[in-house]
């Protein structure tokens, strides 16, 4: 067949599925509308915390003001005891649960540094380190003024000499990227090249068992298999890399999130992951055989990638065995490419490692191609059991 009727056919058969004609075009840009618009509120505010004030003095009273005041935390109990603040942290009822102790003014007073207690759930990351940060925050700066007041009351006068003597070294944080902290810019930057990798697999999966349930994968390889092969590919690479066209545009046009690195440069590695995961994609059917077990080994090989990817956990402190499955996921790869882009905008070259690491993705796709070969008409004739209609 030409290269003109295997297009055609690739078309043909696409339009003629619906399931498969739905993955690739409305599904992928409504999942990645659907995630945003999850992640949309962007900073986290209001967060439950929990008091147990076995001060009850006005200093006490004055400090939870502190942490209620935080756009980041909220109180939303004082609790009597901290075995029932406990029991609100553990059913999570609250994120945080902060004991004020008993004679904090009169120890404050008598300059003793009396020490309070914070308990955070830590099983949530993202809204752990937020809390803390906050709790932090508005402690060091309830201390800092208490410390001024002490400070005029006693031996200084001078405001300005009584902020310096209370806070000797100040600091200032300036974040490099994501100024306001947007945990949505954050994570969904993340997590839609993640889903994106995942459909691929999935419609390449499927667009397989199509071939193989209308045709019969010898007669669909036919006389010319790395041509039929490589025409599918082509196909679902063109299509999903406009998908992963479409995630950036979202992120970086429409929502205006900054883009400080090349977009050239982006768009060759979308090209080189999508092309690299329709060939696994490949390579796992031509090896099962069926779509069912294929994509429940896709899953299983590209569903834990937003985990692997370093964005929430680093990769430094992986075991060894996570970073070598980490290794074998073309997007864990792409990431290392797409952040320091836009985040950083570091020079194309040190992206040169990256494009390496995906290249090197060429192997299982040589494979396929290998297996294809193997099964088609030209080296063993009709499969047993196969079905045959006609191409169009």
């Amino acid at each position: 067949m030409s290269f003109s009727q295997l297009l055609r056919r690739e078309v043909t058969d696409l339009y003629r599925d619906p399931w498969l004609l739905s993955l690739a075009s409305w599904v992928p840009p409504l999942l990645f509308t659907v995630m945003y618009w999850l992640f949309s509120q962007g900073i986290a505010t209001d967060l439950p915390i929990g008091i147990v004030d076995l001060d009850k003095s006005g200093m006490s009273r004055s400090l939870a003001r502190h942490y209620n005041a935080a756009p980041s935390l909220t109180v939303s109990n004082d609790y009597i005891s901290i075995e029932r603040g406990t029991r609100a942290l553990r059913a999570g009822e609250i994120y945080a649960l902060v004991v004020l102790p008993e004679g904090l003014e009169e120890e404050t007073v008598r300059r003793w540094a009396p020490q309070a207690t914070v308990f955070v759930n830590s099983q949530f990351l993202l809204i752990e380190k937020i809390v803390s940060s906050a709790l932090r925050q508005a402690h060091g700066t309830f201390v800092t003024r208490a410390e001024v007041v002490n400070n005029l009351a006693t031996k200084i006068p001078v405001i300005d000499v009584a902020l310096s003597s209370a806070l000797p070294i100040g600091s200032q944080i300036t974040p490099l990227f994501n100024m306001n902290k947007n945990y949505a810019q954050f994570l969904v930057s993340a997590i839609l090249p993640a889903i994106w990798q995942i459909l691929i697999i999935a419609s390449t999966t499927l667009s397989m068992a199509l071939a193989q349930r209308r045709y019969g994968i010898g007669l669909w390889l036919g006389h010319s298999p790395w041509s039929s092969l490589a025409v599918k590919m082509g196909v679902l690479t063109l299509i999903f890399l406009l998908h992963g066209v479409f995630f950036l545009t979202l992120m970086y046009v429409w929502l205006g999130w900054p883009m400080r690195g090349s977009w050239p440069l982006l768009f060759a590695a979308q090209a080189l992951t999508a092309g690299v995961s329709v060939g696994v994609g490949c390579l796992f059917f031509l090896l099962t055989r069926d779509a069912a077990r294929c994509l429940s080994l896709a899953a299983a090989y590209v569903a834990p990638a937003f985990a692997f990817m370093g964005v929430t956990f680093p990769v430094s402190d992986m075991t060894l065995p996570a970073r070598i499955w980490r290794s074998f996921i073309p997007v864990c790869h792409y990431i290392e490419i797409q952040f320091p882009q836009v985040n950083y905008g570091v020079a194309a070259s040190s992206a040169l490692p990256q494009l390496g690491h995906l290249s090197l993705f060429v192997l299982p796709l040589l494979f396929a191609f290998i297996l294809a070969d193997r099964q088609s008409l030209r080296r063993g004739g009709q499969m047993p059991g196969e079905r045959t209609h006609e191409l169009f």
